[in-house]
């Protein structure tokens, strides 16, 4: 049998979403802050878009076409009239019909003009001495954080090591995660760089000197005894603990290592205090916080003994096609191709005018209908958040599930008991002894209260929480309770006891 290339044809179906299509829906997905960037992408594209105030009376196009509450995205623009060739026809004007190319070479000087007002504005300002020193003093007062890395940098540069010791001290800070721990071995960075093992050990340990006090370790163990040192605790029974019992004492098990050292339980107790007072992340101070802005989608506000919900329309330009290119378009004019070019422009900007208004629509439906179904949870807080899935919100708004799914993404809605992920919302639930359905995020509120007001002395096991939680009703087996305790970060019974 020959093998060799050959052209074949396949007939088959699949299914494509156009362009416009795919628009609509990342508007949709996106947060207001992300949506203001791509509308301001979009406006720097697109010539005949402008935006206007959000204050100003005037209105935007989707408030003149008077735009249904869910439009049909495929749709055309409505004041865009077809003929048989599916080509836009010119709207009649009672106006004397000029030379379309004249107005055109009118707008071409304008924009020339402007070009050349803007090129002498620019020219360069004549600034003293005095300007240039506050300029300066300026820049001087910035202040930017330094990393862990530049601090060990600055460090390695007062110690007595020679150039190639030098080397291989920035090669390890190289390797040192934000936490401060070396996340390679000697042998692995001696295979890769070719250079002695005992080289690289002994730059190691000068760069374990440095500070912060712990830096430069290969484990926890490492990192702690590393502090007990720098502090002269080498004979100490904190160190002794850490250096013998690691894996007694992440494991809290405080008896065995009493029996080990030959202490009493209480000066185990004493010890083990003390060495929960060492840093077990020495970089953290290093560390930069990174601050997450969020702008709610949806406000809810109490109004009387109803619930107020409103979209937020301020974060997102408001816009509308320039009178100066729909002027253009009702007028004659020979030019084909610059024509096409402007309808083509309009037909965009008025698309995304129209999904602009839907995504306003289909977020601020959905709001409403969450504020519906969690009332208790307006009122009174998480305890009476209720089950609810995307598809109930679904049906009533009229979408499909997905569309739900989408405009809550990375959405956020301001209540009167907070700030929350429009997600956090959709849960599922459990059911009651008298047969009302609680949300699993009231359940998990419950346990975690349940394990904080207990005795820390003789903590309660999954089995004990779920006979208490079954006398307020709640039906719930052990196994989610040991998976809520997971996700709490709440360690089981025989860790938590403190003797």
């Amino acid at each position: 049998m020959a093998f060799g290339l050959q052209l074949s044809q396949r007939l088959s179906q699949s299914l494509v979403l156009a362009p416009q299509l795919q628009q609509s829906l990342a508007l949709l997905q996106a947060p207001t802050l992300e949506l203001k960037a791509l509308v301001e992408q979009e406006l720097q594209q697109n010539p005949v878009l402008e935006e206007i105030d959000g204050d100003s009376p005037e209105k935007s196009d989707a408030e003149e076409s008077d735009l249904p509450e869910t439009p049909d995205l495929a749709e055309p623009p409505e004041d865009v009239k077809f003929d048989s060739m599916d080509a836009p026809m010119e709207k009649e004007s009672a106006e004397p019909v000029d030379d379309f190319q004249a107005e055109f070479d009118k707008l071409v000087q304008l924009d020339q003009d402007w070009r050349d007002h803007f090129s002498q504005a620019s020219s360069p300002i004549r600034t003293t001495t005095e300007d240039e020193e506050k300029r300066q003093f300026m820049f001087d007062s910035l202040t930017a954080e330094t990393s862990l890395a530049q601090h060990l940098v600055e460090q390695v540069r007062d110690t007595k090591l020679d150039e190639e010791g030098q080397g291989i001290a920035e090669l390890l800070i190289g390797n040192i995660d934000d936490y401060g721990y070396l996340n390679t071995t000697v042998e692995e960075l001696a295979a890769s760089t070719s250079l002695p093992a005992e080289k690289i050990f002994h730059v190691l340990k000068v760069l374990q000197t440095f500070e912060p006090v712990g830096v430069g370790a290969r484990d926890l163990r490492e990192c702690l005894l590393l502090q007990l040192e720098r502090a002269g605790e080498q004979e100490s029974l904190e160190y002794r603990i850490i250096r013998d019992f690691m894996e007694a004492l992440g494991k809290r098990r405080i008896p065995e290592i009493a029996r080990g050292t030959g202490k009493s339980v209480d000066e185990v107790q004493e010890a083990l205090a003390t060495i929960g007072r060492l840093e077990p992340r020495p970089g953290r101070a290093f560390l930069t916080a990174v601050e997450q802005y969020v702008a709610p989608e949806v406000f809810v506000q109490k109004s009387g003994d109803d619930f107020l919900v409103t979209t937020n329309d301020e974060q997102i330009p408001h816009l509308r096609i320039s009178n100066v290119y729909k002027d253009l378009m009702s007028q004659g004019g020979d030019n084909a191709e610059v024509k096409n070019y402007i309808r083509e422009k309009i037909r965009a900007g008025k698309f995304l005018i129209k999904s602009l208004h839907q995504r306003q629509t289909t977020i601020a439906n959905i709001g409403r209908e969450i504020v519906k179904r969690q009332r208790e949870f307006m009122e009174k807080g998480v305890a009476f958040l209720k089950p609810m899935t995307m598809a109930q919100v679904a049906e009533v708004v009229g979408v499909h599930e997905t569309t739900v799914s989408r405009a809550v993404s990375g959405k956020y809605i301001e209540t009167p008991q907070g700030i929350f992920e429009m997600k956090f919302f959709f849960t599922a639930g459990l059911q009651s002894s008298s047969g009302e359905d609680v949300s699993n995020t009231s359940v998990k509120d419950m346990i975690d209260e349940i394990f904080k007001n207990e005795n820390t002395g003789k903590p309660l096991s999954d089995q004990e929480v779920v006979k208490m939680l079954g006398e307020k009703g709640i039906t719930i087996a052990r196994r989610t309770v040991a998976k809520y305790r997971d996700e709490l970060n709440i360690l089981p019974s025989n860790l938590r006891k403190v003797y």
